[in-house]
């Protein structure tokens, strides 16, 4: 039995139901005192996964009420536009307290109760990786989702320094008690060759197989500073960086690196990125876009115009800054 499923069954009292005092002080702590889950974790001595469930658990019985304070009417307003002139089905913005505030909580917590929406039973959801992503793992609602199965849209990363986003699609299943098909590489191989020989020779086949037959992917989007936090992760050059840059790239998408129209460049990155294809992203009937901040409203548009998204989820400032863009 594993740590967080042993915390999970300490935290139930009789017939299996978590204890309301332990759910209760654990979204005192998350919501008014501000703790971060990992603190609420190793305070109470229980995991982060049940600290997430605990979560999920007080607000779909609840026990914890949001309120807005400012009026949402221009909210409206900037969805209805992000739609006309974007083509997006369904736009989500949520709401700053500050324009120039980090607009990654706001965008998770919405972006939380979309997905939570969405899922239903024998749905084939593909994930993406990224810090919005995973934030948004706290704010998803538990409940029975049958034969649910998580495709990770993106390989992972060979150093992480304090949380590893290209774990999302796993803890995402774990949350769901889902089944994860992971893809087993690094995200950046070094040639084509070896991206191949992974595909067919090494086992990742029936993971591009089946998301070729996807229900629904959850993406981010990269603007000008994943070029830089995919150096970080030892994936691409300072060269390649300005290879790419000068080949038009102005943000990425599951690391396929794209320019100003939305269109993948020409560069041996693209070629080497161990990632579903965009083609078969687009064969999904539910694609949502999650992404805002300020290095990102123009990778964002391009970004619509190469998945085109059917829901869009981003923050009050991401969205002014889209709208007042060049056509």
């Amino acid at each position: 039995m594993g740590l967080d499923e042993g915390d999970d069954k300490a935290g139930r009292g009789a017939g299996g139901r978590r204890s309301p005092r332990l759910r209760q002080r654990v979204a005192w702590m998350y919501y008014v005192e501000e703790m971060t889950q990992n603190a609420i974790a190793e305070a109470l001595g229980i995991g982060r996964i049940t600290v997430v469930r605990l979560l999920a658990e007080a607000r779909s019985m609840h026990e914890v009420r949001i309120s807005l304070s400012r009026e949402i009417a221009g909210l409206a307003g900037l969805e209805i536009e992000l739609q006309k002139r974007f083509g997006v089905g369904e736009a989500v913005v949520a709401p700053l307290s500050e324009a120039q505030g980090d607009g990654r909580a706001v965008i998770a917590a919405a972006a939380g109760e979309v997905v939570t929406r969405l899922l239903r039973p024998d749905m084939k959801i593909g994930l993406g990786w990224g810090e919005t992503l995973s934030r948004m793992l706290g704010f998803l609602e538990e409940k029975v989702v049958p034969r649910l199965s998580v495709v990770s849209l993106l390989g992972g990363v060979m150093r992480a320094r304090a949380a590893n986003p290209a774990e999302c699609a796993w803890q995402f299943s774990r949350a769901y008690m889902a089944d994860c098909f992971m893809l087993a590489a690094p995200a950046i191989v070094d040639s084509r060759e070896t991206r191949r020989a992974l595909i067919e020779r090494c086992g990742l086949k029936e993971v591009f197989d089946l998301a070729q037959a996807l229900d629904a992917v959850v993406v981010g989007v990269g603007g000008d500073n994943s070029f830089f936090a995919a150096r970080n992760y030892g994936l691409i050059s300072e060269a390649e960086i300005a290879e790419l840059k000068a080949s038009g790239a102005i943000g990425n998408l599951i690391y396929n690196f794209f320019d100003a129209d939305g269109c993948l460049v020409d560069h041996s990155v693209n070629a080497r990125v161990m990632s579903i294809p965009i083609d078969s992203l687009r064969k999904a009937t539910a694609r949502i876009m999650v992404a805002g901040g300020a290095d990102k409203p123009a990778a964002i548009v391009a970004a619509c115009r190469l998945l085109r998204p059917t829901t869009l989820v981003t923050d009050e400032a991401t969205a002014r800054a889209m709208i007042a863009a060049p056509a």
